[in-house]
């Protein structure tokens, strides 16, 4: 059965290409919403994180209709340390829309996303995308796709890709580089034409691949997948099982079935192949699992997802403050949360450790372990985490460490400035390109040699540069790389900021905290220029006399803090240190919080 009056595609792309403006336009001018209908921009990013950082962290699905026929379409993440959430759904669909920035050409993200859909056979259609941008170059971005889908193996057909280009912000498409167009009518025209329609045996016994997971609080777990075969009805009883994992199969029953209209989830009683639905009923279903009908198990392979790359060691807080803020504090609530993550989140791993009360938590990067506290603290938990660590292979004998390939945009002035870092991180130049005044780097770099250069590089480019990284493959150790050139401002007791305090303190360096805050011994509260710890007593108070002098009694003022965001508190912390997350607080310490007792295990490791 082919099913002519339906399409699954997914768009691809890297981040900040457009993926979510695009979608916003095909799904007003498909008729999904009321003409005076209020609709928010980037609509898929429903999520609060996703809407503050501008960025799509969860793919998600939503479907239109054009011309009688029904358009499944995945919004995906663009992001390098989400691209576990790309390579899952990937298997739901018959085609993608490979969006290209018109300026920008195809990014480290872009050859991630795309060689996966390459390896599973799927069509591309080429978006270039953003074709308004005053330096959009229209001439050279087609033929740097092109390229690219030569060195990534693709097949005869694939390289015979239709090519659109698009304004996503004004939602208007067109074949010819030189027009602008009117509306999306020629981007949906060529996914009716050129995107395969789904097919498979109408009558056969009915089969379903789980690649996403939701939840309810009302129904519990709800599975999404792509019904390969047969067809699902409600109250139908299913047999669950796992191609990769020795899951006994089981029986369960499917209670509800739906599928997607627009942003909405309409229940039906029934679905045939090729359609996308949500069901819910089977308690234990998770990612990867396959549904069948209860005439035999015939499990469907799952894409192997991406190893990771870095870990942290999450714990029970145990610093002074503990308890203060959370709702959530015990090594249970923990361990629930972590594990119940795991459901939803393929690239992340959870490991026990010698302690009840911490976990090694091991995902993609950086931004993937940060989205993770961010959404915890929100929660309600409150916990430690540790200085994240890159995760080590042992290749023939010898140690080999993860290399992420950096891509770099900055202006010619600041090429030696950017080089000098890159050497001091054990970067090599791969390759360089002018491209007017400004210049593109790429280097291959340990993912150690990442940790913290975010901020040192918008320093030296005065935040011109654009930057951007992606796992590239392992390599033989390369060496010790200094991970803080700097040392930490460290309280010397417990009690309250005063400004007398912080004013001697800024003497040292850069302070962290106002007049008012809390600290507590071992809490660090600044940062100094000196590679070596410094004490402060920021709790000072001016000792009260009836003695006065001229200019003592001035107004003492104080420079201004810097207040450190997440990830920016993440790749501050040294080995020594950790990070104490609470609802309401975030905190850098020291992992021994009294002074001579960090003194004697210094001393002890330097004999």
């Amino acid at each position: 059965m082919v099913r002519e009056d339906l399409r699954n595609i997914a768009i691809i792309a890297h981040v900040d290409h457009g993926k979510t403006t695009l979608v916003d336009g095909m799904l007003k001018q498909s008729g999904t919403f009321r003409e005076n209908q209020q609709v928010d921009t980037c609509v898929m990013d429903s999520n609060d994180i996703e809407r503050e950082r501008g960025i799509t962290i969860l793919a998600k699905n939503t479907a239109i209709h054009y011309n009688g026929v029904k358009i499944n379409i995945i919004d995906t993440p663009g992001h390098a340390d989400f691209g576990g959430e790309v390579e899952r759904v990937l298997k739901m669909v018959s085609g993608v829309l490979l969006l290209v920035d018109a300026a920008e050409g195809p990014m480290p993200q872009t050859r991630f996303v795309l060689q996966k859909a390459l390896e599973l056979g799927h069509k591309i259609i080429i978006v270039i995308n953003k074709i308004d941008k005053p330096d959009a170059r229209l001439d050279q971005v087609p033929d740097e796709v092109l390229e690219l889908l030569l060195e990534l193996n693709a097949n005869d057909m694939q390289l015979e890709s239709p090519i659109i280009y698009c304004s996503g912000r004004d939602a208007t498409a067109s074949l010819d580089k030189n027009g602008k167009g009117t509306d999306l009518k020629p981007l949906f025209d060529t996914i009716l034409s050129y995107i395969d329609p789904p097919a498979g045996d109408e009558k056969g016994e009915a089969q379903l691949l789980c690649s996403s997971i939701d939840y309810n609080e009302y129904v519990g777990r709800i599975g999404i997948g792509k019904i390969e075969r047969g067809s699902f009805k409600v109250n139908q009883e299913v047999l669950v099982c796992d191609y990769h994992n020795n899951v006994t199969p089981y029986k369960s029953k499917i209670v509800t079935i739906y599928q997607i209209e627009g942003l909405k989830r309409n229940p039906v009683d029934t679905a045939t192949v090729g359609d996308i639905i949500c069901f819910s009923g089977i308690e234990n279903i998770t990612i990867g699992n396959t549904v069948c009908s209860t005439a035999g198990a015939d499990p469907v392979p799952f894409v192997k997802i991406s190893e990771h790359t870095m870990e942290m060691t999450f714990s029970v807080n145990d610093s002074p403050f503990a308890g203060r803020d959370g709702k959530y504090v015990t090594s249970r609530h923990l361990r629930e949360r972590l594990y119940k993550e795991l459901l939803k989140d393929v690239s992340l791993k959870v490991l026990p450790t010698d302690s009840e009360d911490a976990f090694r938590v091991c995902g993609r990067g950086e931004m993937h372990l940060s989205i993770l506290i961010e959404n915890m603290r929100r929660e309600g938990y409150e916990f430690q985490v540790s200085t994240p660590k890159v995760l080590f292979k042992t290749i023939d004998g010898v140690v080999h460490e993860p290399i992420e390939r950096l891509v770099l945009d900055v202006p010619q002035t600041c090429v030696g400035s950017i080089m000098e870092r890159m050497g001091v991180r054990k970067g090599t130049l791969d390759t360089m390109v002018a491209q007017g005044d400004r210049m593109k780097l790429e280097f291959l770099i340990p993912t150690r040699g990442m940790f913290g250069y975010k901020n040192e590089f918008l320093t030296d480019t005065r935040g011109e540069g654009i930057m951007n990284s992606i796992f590239e493959c392992y390599l033989p150790f390369c060496g010790e790389i200094d991970r803080r050139d700097t040392g930490s401002l460290v309280a010397f007791e417990t009690g309250e900021a005063v400004t007398y305090g912080l004013y001697n303190a800024q003497e040292r360096g850069v302070l962290f905290i106002d007049p008012g805050t809390p600290v507590y011994e071992g809490m660090i509260v600044g940062y100094s220029p000196k590679a070596e710890d410094i004490r402060v007593n920021v709790c000072k108070k001016k000792h009260v006399t009836n003695m006065r002098a001229a200019g003592s009694d001035e107004a003492l003022r104080l420079n201004s803090t810097k207040k450190l965001s997440l990830e920016e508190a993440i790749e501050f912390i040294a080995e020594d240190e950790m990070l104490e997350i609470t609802p309401k607080n975030i905190r850098i310490r020291k992992r021994i919080l009294d002074g001579s007792q960090r003194l004697k295990v210094a001393y002890g490791k330097k004999q």
